[in-house]
C-alpha cells in the first residue's frame, strides 16, 4: 500500500482546501450564469467533488469519500454561501483563487492516482484516475452549466495536459519504489507550475494538423 503520503491531519488539510477553491470556480460559473442559491451549491459540490466521487465509483471504492467525510460534503457549501454574498470580491482575486486552483490541480492528480493504484489498478488506469480526480469536476461543472467543457475548448490555456504530467510522474515512481512525501510533492509542484505556466503563457494544446475550418470566420 502507498496510500499514506501525507500525514491523515495534512491530508485532510490540503483536500479541503482544494475542495474549497474548486467549489468557488463552480460557484463563479453559476453566478455568471445567472443561477439561484441552489445552482450555485450544487455547482459547487460538482466542481469540487465530482472527479474524486467518479474515480471512487470507478475503483469500487464505495460509498465514495464525499459522503463518508462531512467536512468534505459541507466545505462546498460554505464556499458556495461564500459566492452568494461576495461573488465581486471573489472575481477581483480571480487570479489568487487560480493559483490555488493550480495547486490543488497538482495535489488532486497525484492523491487520485495513488488511490487508485491502491485498489489494483494498473499504470494507465492509474493515470487516467490521477487526471480525472482533479480535472473530473470541472467537466461535470461546465456540462451542469450546458457550456463546452473547457478540457474541450482549444482556446483555453490547458489543464489537463498538466494533472496528465502529474499523474504519470506518480506511477512512474511507484514502478521504481521512490514513491514518499518528498517526491510525490514534488510531482504535485511540477504540474502546478505547467499549469500556471500555461495561464502565463496561453499555452494550448495543438489542433489537427493542417486543420482547415468548416465554419466561416474560423481560421
Amino acid at each position: 500500500m502507498t496510500s499514506q503520503i501525507f500525514s491523515p491531519d495534512v491530508q485532510q488539510t490540503l483536500d479541503l482546501i482544494g475542495i474549497f477553491v474548486f467549489a468557488l470556480s463552480g460557484g463563479l460559473l453559476a453566478v455568471r450564469k445567472n443561477m439561484d442559491i441552489f445552482g450555485i451549491c450544487v455547482l459547487a459540490e460538482a466542481t469540487a467533488l465530482g472527479g474524486g466521487v467518479m474515480r471512487d465509483l470507478l475503483i469500487g471504492a464505495t460509498p465514495p469519500a464525499a459522503f463518508t467525510n462531512l467536512g468534505y460534503f459541507l466545505t462546498p457549501l460554505v464556499a458556495g454561501i461564500v459566492v452568494f454574498f461576495l461573488h465581486p470580491e471573489v472575481e477581483r482575486i480571480n487570479r489568487t483563487v487560480q493559483t490555488l486552483d493550480a495547486l490543488g490541480l497538482g495535489l488532486f492528480c497525484v492523491t487520485g492516482t495513488v488511490k487508485a493504484h491502491d485498489h489494483g489498478l494498473g499504470a494507465v488506469a492509474s493515470v487516467a484516475l490521477g487526471m480525472l480526480t482533479a480535472a473530473g469536476g470541472g467537466v461535470i461543472r461546465d456540462v451542469l452549466a450546458m457550456e463546452t467543457p473547457s478540457l474541450l475548448r482549444w482556446d483555453r490555456e490547458v489543464y489537463a495536459v498538466p494533472a496528465l504530467v502529474g499523474s504519470t510522474l506518480v506511477t512512474v515512481l511507484i514502478a521504481i519504489g521512490h514513491l514518499t512525501t518528498v517526491t510525490a510533492s514534488s510531482a504535485a509542484m511540477i504540474a502546478f507550475v505547467l499549469r500556471m505556466l500555461a495561464l502565463k503563457y496561453g499555452w494550448r494544446a495543438p489542433r489537427a494538423w493542417h486543420r482547415k475550418s468548416t465554419r466561416a470566420g474560423e481560421d
